[in-house]
């Protein structure tokens, strides 16, 4: 998975906890059930952020790697017309140059 897909990950990984946190933490009850659903939430995303890095690492395919690798190729896809059109400029105009001087 290329740098930003899992920078998108994170960030969302992230967010996700971050909600869970203050949500927990701002609901009215007791501060040991707070606390209480507080650690079943971190554990909770722990656990999903350590087979996401396991995944990764074992190269598994999982949804978010196949749109990533999907993503990619459509940007080189991308990349390799906006190429293929630049080229195609700079032939006319060379031979527009061309046909200038002589």
């Amino acid at each position: 998975m290329g740098k930003k897909g899992s920078n998108v990950l994170m960030t969302f990984l992230v967010g996700a906890a971050a909600g869970a946190i203050l949500g927990v933490l701002y609901a009215p009850d007791k501060g040991t059930n707070t606390r209480e659903k507080l650690s079943f939430q971190l554990d909770k995303y722990k656990k999903t952020l350590e087979e996401f890095l396991s995944d990764l690492v074992s190269g598994k395919e999982t949804p978010l790697t196949t749109e990533a690798k999907s993503q990619g190729q459509k940007v080189v896809s991308e990349a390799k017309d906006k190429a293929q059109r630049l080229l195609d400029d700079v032939d006319d105009l060379l031979e527009q140059i061309r046909g200038k001087n002589s």
